[in-house]
């Protein structure tokens, strides 16, 4: 399905039912948006991992302009400000009240931005293996010059210059960069989300090429406006937005809850994905869905 806001068309996808029959009643359940990373990939990675929600609540994926499924448009405005304007947007012409925010990496960084500015806008906020700020971008190059592999350090010089060229070399980044992303990591299962998947270089190299969209972005001023009970969630291996990034998001948000996995890298939907679901759902179902 496709949304004509703002100046874009954005491609979304609903999982589970927003009224639900239960026993002699219908039963109103909260409305969560699923907000993907990248910059540059698409919803699609997360909806296996996620189903399971869409027994407690209802799940909007969709995919941020430029990127996916949803309208190219001006490059120019592939930013985080923007996808934060498109995010409302959509919620607004969908008709919704407070929403459930889950957003996982990038995702996370627009889920803040977007808590903080309209905080009326979100009923509990769940951010998973992100920043508050650029810095994590200098922590994750010192990490991959200590863990990295050479192979591993020469696909990542091509994410710090933001000059992935094809589709096929961006695969290649993945492909290569697997066994840092999960501890869990399985190439044929990796290559069958990755098929599934659409991946687009030009979003990626603006957000972190020198000088870049991620380089500068800073959102920690913000984060005092969030008002929305608030689930933090990070892995203890994670090379790209290591632990610490998540560390610092808790002591800037009050009353946030902080959960780290030891035995997690960076995709928490693949190495502890009935606990990451299971956290989810606990946190949504117990501090009520107002």
């Amino acid at each position: 399905m496709y949304a004509a806001i703002r100046d874009t068309s954005l491609y979304f996808d609903i999982d589970g039912m927003g009224l639900a029959p239960v026993g002699p009643r219908m039963v109103e359940r909260p409305t969560a948006f699923v907000i993907h990373g990248g910059p540059g990939g698409d919803h699609t990675s997360f909806k296996s991992a996620f189903a399971p929600l869409s027994a407690d609540m209802q799940l909007v994926y969709f995919d941020h302009r430029g990127q996916g499924r949803s309208a190219k448009g001006d490059p120019e405005r592939y930013t985080l400000d923007e996808n934060v304007e498109d995010m409302e947007a959509l919620r607004r012409h969908l008709g919704l009240g407070p929403i459930v925010s889950i957003g996982t990496s990038y995702g996370g960084m627009v889920a803040q931005a977007h808590a903080a500015r309209y905080p009326d806008a979100v009923s509990h906020l769940i951010l998973c293996v992100t920043a508050a700020h650029g810095g994590f971008i200098e922590r994750a190059q010192q990490i991959i010059a200590d863990r990295g592999t050479p192979e591993q350090q020469a696909a990542c010089d091509i994410l710090w210059s933001g000059s992935f060229e094809t589709v096929d070399q961006l695969k290649h980044y993945y492909r290569v960069m697997g066994p840092l992303y999960s501890v869990k990591h399985d190439p044929a299962a990796a290559a069958l989300t990755s098929g599934r998947g659409s991946h687009s270089p030009e979003p990626l190299n603006r957000a972190f090429r020198p000088g870049g969209t991620l380089r500068s972005f800073d959102l920690r001023a913000e984060l005092k406006h969030i008002n929305a009970p608030t689930l933090i969630l990070a892995g203890r291996q994670d090379w790209i937005c290591a632990p610490e990034f998540s560390e610092e998001i808790h002591k800037f948000i009050p009353g946030s809850t902080l959960h780290i996995f030891e035995a997690a890298s960076h995709s928490l939907r693949n190495d502890v994905g009935e606990e990451l679901v299971s956290q989810i759902r606990s946190f949504v179902t117990q501090s009520g869905s107002e």
